[in-house]
């Protein structure tokens, strides 16, 4: 996930879903008008919860990462994160000790940006600084990470977003270069983690912008899994 904060808070941001295609979703819309009234999310139906929640009126967005655990939390114990990003837009953000396997929830709304961690130990909050950052499953802007290692010196080459008003599309493209990788590189943004180990797959990019005009988020599915539409 890409994320530019300006100076006098606005943020906009670009995040790639990486799940088992196997696993249904749903685009974004309002899917849970009881719980969370006017609130809309990218719906996991399994679990029911979202990776990415917005809510317009009180100007959060909230998107959820895998991190992993530093302890072992069996899995009958183990709750879904799936109402982290939900319960983050409604200005409820998680605290205390947590049934939960890790977590980066990247958090966005008109006080400050930022991201709160968990790996099965510690709960740990960070502010995201003005500027250009990346976060994956591991700290923002971790070199360690491949992919971060690689592109982010690119999207901070373009600039800050609020001086383009072409920002959305200009980070698109370089998305779409970053996809001329092959999807099990470890510095590939569009992904296939089944050679890692894992069964997910890239299925889906938004592009969303929140600032004192509202928050705004596009979301765009992939093809297929892993592919970019060249």
């Amino acid at each position: 996930m890409v994320i530019d904060v300006a100076d006098a808070g606005p943020a906009r941001l670009l995040a790639v879903r990486d799940e088992d295609p196997q696993r249904d979703w749903d685009a974004l819309g309002e899917w849970w008008p009881e719980a969370y009234p006017g609130v809309s999310g990218i719906r996991d139906r399994r679990a029911g919860g979202a990776w990415m929640a917005m809510n317009p009126a009180s100007g959060r967005l909230a998107v959820l990462l895998n991190r992993a655990d530093v302890t072992d939390l069996p899995e009958e114990r183990a709750q879904s994160r799936g109402s982290l990003a939900l319960e983050s837009v409604m200005g409820r953000s998680p605290s205390g000790v947590l049934p939960m396997h890790g977590f980066n929830l990247l958090e966005v709304g008109p006080e400050e940006t930022r991201v709160i961690s968990w790996d099965g130990a510690e709960l740990r909050t960070s502010a995201v600084p003005p500027g250009t950052h990346m976060i994956a499953h591991d700290d923002l802007d971790d070199e360690v990470t491949p992919r971060i290692r690689t592109w982010l010196p690119r999207f901070r080459a373009l600039g800050p977003t609020a001086a383009s008003a072409d920002w959305a599309e200009e980070w698109t493209a370089l998305l779409a270069e970053s996809a001329a990788l092959a999807p099990e590189d470890d510095r590939a943004i569009i992904r296939d983690n089944r050679p890692h180990g894992y069964p997910t797959q890239s299925l889906l990019y938004a592009v969303a912008s929140v600032s004192p005009d509202g928050v705004v988020v596009r979301d765009h599915a992939l093809p297929s899994p892993a592919h970019w539409d060249h």
